[in-house]
């Protein structure tokens, strides 16, 4: 495991690297759809990971957001999105990161997530808790949804699912202390994971999105389901991650 973890902190490294150096500067931005756009960074950035990737593990699986999944059939595959917050990259705003997530057997043995900005580096591996920048981090104790701040995020696909989504949305900000809107579900995962926010809910999310986000969560002692509160798993329609003590709040809020 030392060496998946090195690799990956050296692909994260070098796919940050890449993020910053292009950050503020002028580059082509295309459209994978109305308001999904992809970057030269994403492009360069995933192409960097996936040569350091592989350069060290040839024969295992990889899944990418710009490239898709390769062909190859091996017990371990890495999910990689190069950069988390493409809009937000696009427009300036600091609120962005690289995830790579170690997955074997199907499943998600390590995971980090680095703001190239900020410099922030979570990580964790199974079973042994969440870090911050090397120090170790918990979810809050918050006990109640009135008295916690919310996190969510809008799907690409948000005008097909406005009624139910503003539905949640409005449940959700008449019933916390405030409701936030990054841009970026890997950063949120991880702001979760540490205190920030006390819980966060999206649909639609792709399994790049949340692979690495979602252990590093869990491993901060976040629960981390559907909205009905059943097993999640990276890719599914729905999620929902709390503190734990929100939980059953949070899921009689979204299911209203």
């Amino acid at each position: 495991m030392e060496t998946v973890k090195n690799t990956a902190l050296s692909a994260l490294f070098k796919g940050g690297k890449i993020l910053s150096d292009m950050y503020g500067s002028s580059f082509r931005v295309d459209r994978k759809g109305r308001i999904d756009l992809v970057t030269e960074a994403d492009t360069a950035s995933e192409k960097r990971i996936i040569e350091t990737l592989t350069r060290q593990f040839p024969d295992h699986a990889i899944l990418a957001e710009e490239s898709g999944e390769t062909d190859r059939q091996s017990p371990y595959r890495w999910v990689i999105d190069p950069l988390d917050g493409t809009t937000n990259f696009a427009h300036g705003l600091p609120l962005f990161a690289i995830s790579i997530a170690f997955q074997a057997h199907g499943e998600t043995r390590f995971g980090a997530v680095f703001n190239p900005i900020t410099e922030e580096l979570f990580m964790a591996t199974k079973g042994e808790g969440a870090t911050l920048s090397g120090r170790s981090i918990s979810v809050s104790d918050v006990p109640s949804v009135e008295e916690s701040l919310l996190v969510t995020g809008f799907p690409y696909n948000v005008r097909e699912i406005l009624p139910g989504l503003l539905s949640r949305f409005e449940a959700c900000i008449d019933a916390a202390q405030g409701v936030r809107r990054l841009g970026s579900a890997a950063l949120d995962l991880c702001y979760l994971a540490c205190g920030r926010f006390d819980g966060f809910w999206e649909e639609n999310l792709k399994a790049w999105d949340t692979a690495a986000g979602v252990l590093i969560a869990e491993e901060a002692g976040a629960r981390v389901t559907d909205f009905k509160g059943r097993a999640f798993t990276p890719g599914d329609a729905q999620m929902l991650a709390t503190n734990g003590g929100i939980h059953q709040e949070m899921i009689t809020l979204l299911m209203k």
